[in-house]
């Protein structure tokens, strides 16, 4: 799956009614464009592509006082908010997808219910578990220089990383099990998104022509 649409959506859910720039600021806020290809300029065709396919609904605003070109907001539709969900639910369930949509389905791990998200966790470990185990039938990694040379330490790389994340996902499932953080239905979650006015001390340039005013 690709971790900018579900990024994208996610944060115009938050803001409910957001223009690009806005987009932007959040992602960068978040670090998403050090950790994600979320770039302003795939974050821009992004909302535009996503538009054309119904799943973002796009209004265009008054040109500012200060001049400049009309600023086009962006609020998520139905069909968007189905795919936002599927999106998120998947990046939090696969275990052999990149790092990025992981990391991107934590931005909003909150939409969901506690119960949900331990589930769909649970499940993710299940997978780390059963692929290990399938690797492991035909290779052991205290035996991998002599069966591959150094060519064994990508799989040493490979079982490490199955193992951190088998480990640092059921640490989380016992912290959202301990009570941490706020879920879907248990009040007021916890907001990761800037105010139109708000500086962003990471914001890496400046907006996107169509975006100003």
């Amino acid at each position: 799956m690709s971790a900018i649409r579900l990024l994208v959506l996610g944060a115009v859910r938050q803001h409910g009614r957001a223009h690009g720039y806005q987009v932007r600021n959040d992602l960068e806020y978040w670090g998403a464009h050090e950790w994600s290809n979320a770039k302003p300029g795939s974050i821009y065709h992004a909302l535009k592509q996503m538009a054309k396919q119904g799943l973002l609904r796009a209004h265009e605003t008054a040109p500012s006082t200060a001049g400049g070109p009309p600023r086009t907001e962006y609020e998520i539709t139905d069909e968007g908010t189905r795919e936002y969900f599927a999106l998120l639910r998947e990046a939090l369930t696969a275990h052999d997808q990149k790092p990025d949509s992981l990391t991107a389905a934590l931005g909003f791990l909150v939409d969901l219910s506690r119960g949900e998200a331990v589930d769909l966790l649970r499940r993710r470990v299940e997978g780390l578990e059963q692929w290990r185990a399938a690797v492991t039938g035909y290779y052991t990694p205290d035996g991998g220089a002599e069966q591959l040379g150094h060519i064994g330490e990508i799989m040493h790389l490979w079982l490490h990383q199955a193992d951190a994340g088998a480990a640092w996902t059921r640490g989380l499932i016992a912290r959202i099990e301990g009570g941490a953080y706020t879920f879907a239905g248990e009040g007021r979650p916890f907001v990761g998104v800037l105010a139109d006015d708000e500086e962003n001390p990471y914001a890496t340039g400046t907006p996107h022509p169509g975006d100003q005013g």
